[in-house]
């Protein structure tokens, strides 16, 4: 609960006045759909559609993710729970979600957009929606609706890794490096293993070490 207060008044605190995009900094990487944690691909047409039965596996699952000891173990426990993310109960929303996969991959960034507000009116309690509806507003260099969105995913499920690398991202583009690299620690703690948020971590703390205090 701390955690997600803490991350919440980081979102609030980032959002633009009236929310307009933000262009990426010179010197900056252009953003990238995997920068925000992209949902993998739809699992199996036999694999169950429902979270539910799934909670009490996710506990264990997240466990085993802070105690896996290599990266190729993390990685295949760190699927097996986006596969559960993924897992919205509603054949409706699924569909629209790979619509919308579909569209984001072809860079169709309004059409994305209209389906994935469908999706996050038909299911506002699946995080897996406003998490792929934060990365279509990132593509568009919209931080402000991407942090709001990353902010509701973070409500629902608070250890998305994802969400949380997308918001310490977003900080760096906004030139945030302490907070940024507070939160790539928050990762850290989910999901020890992620080499991307290894590094950020490290290339912030050389960052900030080199600057006056």
């Amino acid at each position: 609960m701390r955690l997600f207060l803490f991350l919440t008044l980081f979102c609030l605190s980032l959002l633009p006045v009236g929310g307009e995009a933000q262009p990426v900094p010179p010197g900056s990487d252009e953003p990238k759909a995997e920068d925000l944690g992209t949902l993998p691909e739809a699992p199996a047409p036999d694999e169950p559609k429902t979270r539910a039965a799934e909670e009490p596996q996710i506990e264990t699952l997240y466990r085993q993710l802070a105690a896996a000891s290599g990266e190729d173990e993390a990685k295949r426990i760190a699927r097996r729970i986006q596969l559960i993310w993924l897992k919205s109960g509603s054949d409706t929303v699924d569909l629209l979600m790979e619509r919308a996969a579909i569209a984001l991959k072809g860079e169709n960034y309004p059409l994305a957009l209209d389906l994935l507000d469908t999706v996050v009116t038909l299911k506002p309690d699946y995080a897996e929606g406003w998490n792929r509806r934060a990365t279509v507003y990132y593509m568009r260099q919209d931080f402000g609706r991407s942090l709001a969105d990353i902010e509701r995913v973070l409500a629902l499920e608070p250890r998305h890794w994802g969400a949380l690398s997308g918001l310490g991202i977003i900080q760096r583009q906004l030139d945030q490096e302490k907070r940024a690299l507070a939160t790539f620690k928050a990762v850290l703690d989910v999901y020890p293993m992620l080499d991307t948020a290894k590094k950020a971590v490290e290339q912030l703390e050389t960052e900030l070490a080199g600057k006056p205090t």
